[in-house]
């Protein structure tokens, strides 16, 4: 679970490397994001390769989409599967993502609805 002040890592070439959770969306009082759920973030690292091609500044403020937990999430079918670490994508103000790429494999959870664009940009499914 994903709440304020806890720090994720982008899996995306946006140029962030760490970022941090800012507010949780979709609710009054909701306190933690699950796989699939937006939040506002802040960036607190960069990725020293790409300092001066970054499409992203240290301190900035953007939506996130998460796209991996260190939570056990659980399919109808009875089976579960939990990752290594907290991972999140960045999206911009229309809700596209900032990246051309997304360089982990992401969840067949995120297949409905209005994310279709990152599945296309995605290396594969888990």
């Amino acid at each position: 679970m994903i709440q304020q002040q806890t720090k994720l890592k982008v899996t995306d070439n946006s140029g962030a490397k760490e970022i941090k959770c800012i507010k949780v969306l979709g609710g009054f009082k909701r306190k933690h994001a699950i796989l699939g759920d937006l939040v506002v973030v802040s960036v607190t690292k960069l990725r020293n390769k790409s300092k001066r091609t970054s499409k992203v500044k240290k301190g900035e403020v953007f939506k996130a989409l998460i796209l991996q937990t260190i939570r056990k999430t659980h399919r109808k079918d009875g089976s579960y599967f939990c990752y290594n670490q907290n991972i999140a994508c960045l999206i911009n103000k229309q809700g596209k993502p900032i990246a051309t790429r997304i360089l982990k494999p992401i969840s067949k959870k995120l297949r409905k609805g209005k994310f279709m664009k990152f599945i296309s940009i995605a290396v594969g499914f888990i």
